[in-house]
């Protein structure tokens, strides 16, 4: 005697199951990467494809892409592949960002060279990484022209890095130090950094890199920030 036909109703039910299985793993690894580049602190676009870096990979990748064509990643590094490349092309739609907390600091007197000791402490970070780089607006004593009126440079907070003339290999290297910068910019207590008609803030720092625009619509490569890099950390309370 034959075993008896399952009902419609189970035949259903077996099918429903198995199609919901096979969605669950079609759709398990998006998700998962989902997950993955939204709980990451930093990522840049490979290819197309944004990629996410915890914050060491970040800083070695900046670091890696600092160094001459040749440098290859540390060893034990772990970053991704392609993403040394991409730090070393990147634009403001592709470039590393990162989410960083502004950290609660205090505000500081100047130094002898005119800076507070955060920004100081920034211009010896730069010109160790990127000794090549000249660097200016501070002086000793401070500085009160020359900028516009609300900017940090009269608080000794703020350092240029120029990349003179402008060119598309200085427009490379000021974006691998913008990005090197937002990489650090936790650890150096960082608030802004302007390049090429963009900039990067910690306190909106989840919206990555955003359009600059220079009071007044100005042209000047200067105000654009087209020959330089601008830095200024957090004034504190």
């Amino acid at each position: 005697m034959p075993p008896p036909t399952p009902p419609r109703r189970t035949w259903v039910a077996v099918v429903a199951l198995v199609l919901l299985a096979a969605v669950a793993v079609l759709t398990w690894r998006p998700v998962v990467g989902w997950a993955e580049r939204a709980a990451a602190p930093c990522s840049v676009v490979v290819a197309g494809e944004r990629v996410p870096l915890d914050r060491e990979q970040a800083q070695a990748a900046a670091a890696t892409a600092a160094g001459d064509g040749d440098v290859a990643a540390p060893a034990g590094a772990g970053i991704p592949e392609g993403v040394v490349e991409a730090v070393r092309g990147a634009r403001e739609s592709t470039a590393l960002t990162c989410r960083t907390s502004a950290p609660d600091v205090v505000a500081q007197e100047l130094t002898a060279d005119g800076l507070t000791p955060r920004a100081q402490t920034v211009l010896e970070e730069v010109r160790r990484s990127f000794p090549d780089l000249p660097t200016g607006g501070f002086a000793p004593g401070g500085v009160d022209s020359g900028h516009g009126a609300e900017s940090t440079h009269y608080d000794g907070r703020a350092v240029d890095v120029f990349v003179r003339p402008v060119s598309e290999a200085n427009r490379d290297r000021g974006w691998i130090l913008a990005q090197w910068l937002v990489a650090h910019a936790e650890e150096l207590s960082v608030q802004y950094v302007i390049f090429d008609d963009h900039y990067w803030g910690v306190r909106e720092s989840v919206r990555g890199w955003q359009d600059y625009r220079v009071p007044g619509g100005s042209q000047d490569p200067v105000l654009r920030h087209l020959d330089h890099v601008h830095v200024d950390v957090l004034r504190g309370e």
